[in-house]
């Protein structure tokens, strides 16, 4: 199970000991696994810019967890058979999603944290807003070339009704350049190949006789070749509906044959072409997606700390991976030991109209304590 909880509770004199005791209680009964979350001092600005950061923290939270699930998504999708391999190109900075939250190191050059809280919220919001267009961008341009071929292998490969011919026929199979005669390629079902020998020279008059020649079968019928005049092959496609033979639209042009040819040839060289350099992109832009995501996490806690316990900024951020099986217990267990952070937590009462800073809206539950959960399920593909 990789589903995190990402929680924040004061440090002062009466409770210096905060992780210890955190960690004992639960590690000890085998609730979850935990880890300290360091996050630096950041520059804290006015109490109510922080109100109003946290609002569009929270958005910005949704957008790029989102972002990240697309790359995610897109990168198993493009790997079609090896879908299944698709986990090991989803790492940050090198290491898999796990390691990366659970030894988590604010990353100093790509996040300073001289610079302002708004300030660091707004270049993260332009790096994953960029990503976001740059991975439409391309993965319409690889979409439309895959569809293209997909489109032309299902036609090689369909029924002799509808499929191509480009890779069946041979020009000896027809009378070419001939003012007077034709060749015409009927489908007939399996059941109905003795019928067809015995009538198609009438199905029309002047059918050249002895000309049929089965070109190709498949599972269903084949088709045949069958030359006559000109002037008499509506006559014969009518005739040939009558006994269930269907005449297939079809011209031989040489050219028209070689170009279908170099156009399944040249989008499958395009398609090889695109997919290294997509992936190795996706991949870039996936650890820098999932980076970003967990910098806003602990960004996050720390407005929300800062608005939850006040200054000066003084608090313990901790990561708990949960026992799936235990994990109403772990929520009590939590409730408890943080029961004395909040009045409205110990009376087990609270206005869900209320605005109150650390309120995980999505779920309508209040904590004594800062809570956001980081689900890393999410981005598994095995």
């Amino acid at each position: 199970m990789s589903e995190y909880w990402l929680v924040s509770a004061p440090v002062d004199k009466s409770n210096q000991q905060i992780w210890e005791r955190m960690n004992t209680v639960t590690e000890k009964a085998s609730l979850s696994n935990n880890y300290k979350f360091p996050i630096p001092e950041l520059k804290v600005g006015t109490l109510d810019s922080l109100v109003g950061l946290s609002d569009e923290l929270g958005k910005l939270d949704t957008f790029v967890e989102g972002i990240v699930k697309k790359l995610a998504q897109y990168t198993a999708d493009i790997m079609e058979d090896s879908k299944d391999k698709a986990q090991e190109n989803l790492l940050a900075n090198g290491v898999d999603l796990h390691r990366y939250v659970t030894h988590f190191q604010w990353d100093m050059a790509k996040y300073p944290i001289k610079q302002s809280l708004q300030n660091l919220t707004e270049v993260i919001t332009k790096q994953i807003s960029q990503i976001d267009t740059d991975l439409k961008s391309r993965a319409m341009t690889y979409n439309n070339t895959k569809g293209n071929l997909q489109n032309l292998e299902r036609k090689a490969v369909g029924s002799l009704l509808t499929r191509t011919l480009a890779d069946i026929v041979n020009k000896e199979d027809f009378v070419l350049d001939s003012e007077y005669l034709t060749t015409l390629l009927a489908f007939v079902p399996k059941s109905n190949y003795i019928n067809w020998q015995k009538t198609y020279e009438s199905l029309a008059d002047m059918v050249v006789p002895r000309s049929t020649k089965m070109i190709i079968e498949d599972t269903e019928g084949a088709l045949f070749t069958v030359t006559l005049f000109k002037k008499t092959v509506d006559e014969f496609k009518i005739r040939a509906r009558e006994n269930k033979f269907i005449v297939r639209e079809f011209n031989y042009s040489e050219e028209e044959l070689h170009a279908e040819k170099e156009e399944m040839t040249r989008l499958s060289a395009d398609k090889k072409q695109q997919y290294g350099p997509l992936l190795r992109w996706l991949k870039v832009n996936f650890s820098e997606a999932y980076i970003a995501w967990i910098h806003i996490k602990a960004l996050r806690v720390f407005v929300e700390s800062v608005l939850r316990y006040g200054l000066p900024v003084n608090f313990q951020a901790m990561l708990l991976q949960p026992n799936k099986k235990t994990m109403k217990r772990l929520r009590d267990v939590l409730n408890a030991l943080f029961k004395h952070l909040d009045e409205v937590a110990a009376a087990s009462t609270i206005d869900v109209n209320m605005d109150i800073p650390g309120l995980n809206v999505s779920q309508q539950d209040y904590y004594a304590y800062v809570y956001f959960k980081i689900d890393i399920d999410l981005f598994n593909f095995k």
